[in-house]
């Protein structure tokens, strides 16, 4: 599949600084942000909001990962699939983790905490809420504050999945491929 739009050339200095601030610096800017620079105003307001869920988030990085890359897989976004891939590495996540995150909250050698967060993802991916016994286990690991995140985190992750679904955003050659 080819791109539907292309990244955005000529950004504005203030679209730069502020894409400079979430990118890693090592690293260019996701795919789905070059392309989001079309809608300066919505990528200006969306980017702070996304920095601070990446880089301020109260969720354990680890944790976060785990529910970034679910949402990848119930949206089957290869682009996530393979941009977060990098970070959960990052966050420790093992060869054996990333396959239970594939196989779902049902494999049994998911920790109950952790088979709890891809639950969470795969409940609110497909009914857009957490059911009780989901929760009872998220709130007696995590803060009201987490808890909030948790949702965002998923919700966050669709939403990017859904763009770089829609537009096609080009999948580097170099990331993993989305299991089937």
């Amino acid at each position: 599949m080819s791109e539907r739009i292309p990244p955005a050339g000529g950004m504005s200095e203030e679209v730069a600084a502020i894409i400079a601030l979430t990118a890693p610096p090592d690293r260019d800017p996701p795919g789905t942000i070059s392309v989001l620079a079309h809608r300066p105003a919505m990528l200006t307001s969306f980017l702070p909001w996304a920095r601070v869920l990446a880089r301020e988030g109260v969720v354990p990085r680890r944790d976060h990962e785990i529910l970034a890359l679910r949402a990848s897989v119930n949206c089957q976004s290869a682009f996530e699939w393979g941009e977060h891939l990098l970070f959960a590495r990052d966050a420790g996540i093992t060869d054996d983790e990333i396959d239970q995150i594939v196989a779902g909250a049902t494999d049994p050698r998911w920790a109950p905490r952790d088979a709890a967060l891809v639950r969470a993802a795969d409940q609110l991916h497909n009914g857009c809420d957490v059911d009780d016994e989901t929760w009872a286990v998220l709130a007696a690991n995590y803060d009201a504050p987490q808890l909030v995140e948790i949702i965002y985190i998923v919700g966050q992750y669709t939403m990017l999945s859904m763009v770089a679904n829609g537009l096609r955003v080009n999948v580097p050659a170099t990331f993993r491929p989305l299991p089937e």
